[in-house]
Protein backbone atom coordinates (compact mmCIF):
# COMPACT_ATOMS: atom_id res chain seq x y z
CA UNK A 1 0.00 0.00 0.00
CA UNK A 2 2.80 2.62 0.48
CA UNK A 3 4.13 1.79 -2.35
CA UNK A 4 0.98 3.35 -4.18
CA UNK A 5 1.94 6.58 -2.16
CA UNK A 6 5.34 6.97 -3.06
CA UNK A 7 4.89 5.83 -6.80
CA UNK A 8 4.87 10.10 -8.47
CA UNK A 9 2.68 8.43 -11.53
CA UNK A 10 0.01 7.06 -9.69
CA UNK A 11 0.04 10.40 -7.87
CA UNK A 12 -0.15 12.46 -10.73
CA UNK A 13 -2.70 10.34 -12.28
CA UNK A 14 -4.93 10.81 -9.20
CA UNK A 15 -4.80 14.47 -9.03
CA UNK A 16 -5.45 14.63 -13.09
CA UNK A 17 -8.81 12.24 -12.24
CA UNK A 18 -10.09 12.36 -8.58
CA UNK A 19 -8.48 15.86 -7.50
CA UNK A 20 -9.93 17.80 -10.74
CA UNK A 21 -12.94 15.73 -11.82
CA UNK A 22 -15.49 17.02 -12.63
CA UNK A 23 -13.93 19.06 -15.49
CA UNK A 24 -16.82 21.48 -16.49
CA UNK A 25 -17.47 24.18 -15.65
CA UNK A 26 -14.15 24.20 -13.55
CA UNK A 27 -12.27 21.85 -11.85
CA UNK A 28 -13.98 20.75 -8.24
CA UNK A 29 -11.60 21.57 -6.18
CA UNK A 30 -10.98 25.04 -7.51
CA UNK A 31 -14.58 25.95 -6.58
CA UNK A 32 -14.08 24.67 -3.06
CA UNK A 33 -10.83 26.73 -2.81
CA UNK A 34 -12.14 29.71 -4.12
CA UNK A 35 -15.53 29.12 -1.80
CA UNK A 36 -12.98 28.49 1.36
CA UNK A 37 -10.72 31.52 0.16
CA UNK A 38 -13.89 33.72 0.21
CA UNK A 39 -14.89 33.31 3.84
CA UNK A 40 -16.49 29.79 3.31
CA UNK A 41 -19.85 31.26 4.44
CA UNK A 42 -22.57 28.05 3.75
CA UNK A 43 -20.34 25.84 3.85
CA UNK A 44 -21.84 22.06 5.31
CA UNK A 45 -19.99 18.89 6.05
CA UNK A 46 -20.49 17.59 2.56
CA UNK A 47 -18.54 20.85 1.13
CA UNK A 48 -15.91 19.89 3.45
CA UNK A 49 -15.70 16.40 2.83
CA UNK A 50 -15.72 17.20 -0.72
CA UNK A 51 -12.64 19.36 -0.01
CA UNK A 52 -10.86 16.96 1.31
CA UNK A 53 -11.44 14.10 -0.75
CA UNK A 54 -10.99 15.95 -4.02
CA UNK A 55 -7.65 17.96 -1.78
CA UNK A 56 -6.13 14.73 -0.92
CA UNK A 57 -4.31 13.24 -4.04
CA UNK A 58 -2.67 16.80 -4.23
CA UNK A 59 -1.41 16.70 -0.65
CA UNK A 60 -0.28 12.93 -1.47
CA UNK A 61 1.82 14.68 -4.27
CA UNK A 62 3.34 17.26 -2.26
CA UNK A 63 3.91 14.71 0.51
CA UNK A 64 5.85 12.96 -1.79
CA UNK A 65 8.00 15.78 -3.30
CA UNK A 66 8.49 17.32 0.29
CA UNK A 67 9.96 13.68 1.17
CA UNK A 68 11.72 13.21 -2.04
CA UNK A 69 14.05 16.56 -2.15
CA UNK A 70 14.87 16.01 1.89
CA UNK A 71 16.37 12.47 0.67
CA UNK A 72 13.92 11.04 3.28
CA UNK A 73 12.33 8.62 0.53
CA UNK A 74 14.70 6.07 -1.55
Amino acid sequence: MTKIFNDWKILILLCLTLGMAPFLPEPHIWGKLKWLAGGATGMQFQDWFDVLLHGSPFILLLRFAFLKFTNKLK
